[in-house]
């Protein structure tokens, strides 16, 4: 009863908030007079790896409990005055800390900025109070996105992308709701954009057999691509392996305990042995893997070369090494959530995509109606 008492009685706790790269977000919960509010410090706690970063750790949390007291000193003395309602805030400021916590991810922060930059030209620049958010400013901002949003090259913004920043901003106010910035979230009432279907391009086994036989520019090139063809794996996954995550023997079989740099899952994947023969000799277990891969411009260019040495032209990227794989197993028979599993998919859904550009098994399914006999007329 004592403890409880304690704790009721402490109107300033630091609290966490664990993001998907893995860090943590550090914030105030003051809680004084009968009012609550929380303050985001913008520091971050990053998981420890070496003596440096448990160091760092200890000077950001030293810097919050320094916060924490001057908090706490301005609330007494009055200085500081909490927010009568969290309405008032700003949305525009909110979503730019949502699009801080995913600093460490290039791609993620890069959508999140390009939402913020489409919102800033919807709302001419001016700030947007969580108040003046309802589900006519959602509609409102749908319209733009769809019908009048442009790209930096003057072009009409494509659906999907569309799509995206409309679902950051819809994320945005979802996580308010969370963290008791609204009371309700207008954009449950609200359907997001239909995400339009894309093409996505893979390589037969034909084409992966005459790929193989042709010399690349660079070899590590070749490789990995080949690697990505065998596993699934994208490039953000095989670029940053090393060798300690690479397991098993050629007798028991072999496999690759990672985690996804997309969504921070951790994974076992079996891989054959030509697989691990890409890889090339085990080397000391921090070592990556693919040493020397970079991306770049460059690497377009000479992908591109390889494969029209194959007589391949279609615009083929890294990421259809992935789309190939899987339409491979597909292509075998191989069991749709079985492939979903592999290829690290939380739904089912996002698999699907890969069945709908197999054409193999629906080939086979029609060659299955019996022969027709056709006389003449």
């Amino acid at each position: 009863m004592k403890k409880k008492e304690k704790q009721r009685k402490e109107p300033i706790k630091i609290r966490e908030k664990r993001l998907a790269n893995g860090s943590v977000s550090l914030y105030l919960d003051i809680y004084w007079r009968g009012d609550r509010e929380y303050e985001f410090l913008n520091l971050y706690l990053t998981p420890p790896k070496t003596t440096v970063d448990r160091e760092q750790n200890n000077q950001t949390l030293l810097l919050a409990e320094q916060i924490k007291s001057q908090r706490l000193l301005d609330l007494q003395s009055g200085k500081y005055k909490l927010k009568q309602a969290k309405q008032d805030s700003s949305f525009v400021e909110y979503m730019k800390k949502c699009a801080n916590d995913r600093l460490s991810s290039k791609g993620n922060f890069g959508n999140w900025d390009s939402a913020l930059r489409h919102l800033a030209i919807f709302t001419k620049g001016k700030d947007v109070f969580f108040s003046e958010i309802d589900e006519t400013w959602l509609l409102d901002l749908k319209h733009y996105l769809l019908n009048e949003a442009k790209t930096p090259g003057n072009s009409k913004l494509s659906q999907n992308s569309a799509h995206s920043y409309f679902n950051k901003v819809k994320a945005t106010l979802r996580q308010a709701f969370e963290e008791k910035y609204i009371n309700e979230n207008p954009a449950t009432r609200i359907r997001g954009i239909k995400q339009a279907e894309t093409k996505r391009e893979f390589l037969t086994w034909e084409e992966v057999e005459m790929i193989t036989k042709q010399p690349c520019d660079a070899t590590k090139l070749k490789e990995a691509f080949l690697f990505s063809i065998m596993t699934g794996l994208r490039w953000s996954d095989i670029v940053k392996m090393k060798w300690s995550e690479v397991r098993g023997s050629k007798a028991a079989g072999w496999y690759v305990q990672f985690q996804q740099q997309k969504t921070k899952d951790h994974e076992v994947l079996p891989i054959t042995q030509e697989a691990r023969e890409l890889m090339g000799k085990a080397k000391a277990p921090d070592e990556r893997v693919f040493i020397g891969l970079r991306y770049s411009s460059k690497t377009n260019v000479a992908l591109a070369r390889w494969l029209a040495k194959a007589g391949i032209t279609r615009p083929i990227t890294f990421h259809c090494g992935r789309h190939t794989h899987a339409t491979l197993l597909l292509s075998q028979g191989v069991d749709i959530y079985v492939v979903s599993k592999l290829l690290g998919h939380k739904t089912i859904k996002t698999t699907e995509i890969y069945a709908k550009v197999s054409n193999i098994k629906k080939q086979e399914a029609v060659n299955k109606l019996p022969k027709l006999k056709i006389s003449q007329v």
